[in-house]
């Protein structure tokens, strides 16, 4: 089953549940069915974990881990999807959410220019922030369905391949 290779990569449940930063999730934190491996917790934890990852703001793995208590999607694999913005993919991902957000708007792609004082910060961001967040949270709507429906087939399958797997060898042992 996928259980059994998603768990190799898992963070002991117990440790996950007693970390500090986690307290203020109170008893939410103690719900078994946010470390449950099942294929309806792993999708959904996908779709939260990919959606929040193409959130222009900070604090992502907070967004995704207050998504995941209220959709009980698993915890760890929903916060650790965020990661798939990390400092080295952000530039290129965010400018490409940048260029569907502006493409839709029907706004010109205005240049970067990097000016650094606060002021220049402000206004660099006021330019892009609507053409950004259009595109970040449609990008991430997208993206996180297509998430979902892979982590669904592939589970899927895998159950299938499992079964004609074991009715092989039953048939074989007879």
């Amino acid at each position: 089953m996928p259980r059994k290779l998603i768990k190799k990569y898992m963070p002991d449940e117990h440790r996950f549940r007693s970390h500090r930063t986690l307290s203020w999730l109170g008893d939410h934190i103690h719900d078994p069915n946010l470390f449950h491996l099942t294929r309806k917790s792993v999708s959904r934890a996908f779709m939260v974990g990919i959606f929040c990852a193409f959130l222009p703001i900070p604090l992502q793995m907070l967004v995704a881990a207050i998504i995941a208590v209220v959709a009980r999607s698993n915890l760890p694999i929903s916060v650790s999807l965020v990661w798939l913005t990390n400092p080295l993919t952000m530039p290129p991902v965010f400018y490409f959410t940048y260029l569907v957000g502006s493409q839709i708007l029907g706004a010109p792609v205005e240049p970067v220019v990097f000016e650094f004082s606060l002021h220049g910060l402000g206004a660099e961001i006021s330019a892009v922030w609507w053409p950004l967040l259009l595109g970040s949270v449609l990008c991430g709507l997208v993206f996180s369905l297509l998430g979902y429906a892979a982590v669904q087939l592939f589970w899927i399958r895998h159950v299938l391949n499992s079964w004609k797997k074991r009715r092989l060898e039953r048939k074989n042992r007879k």
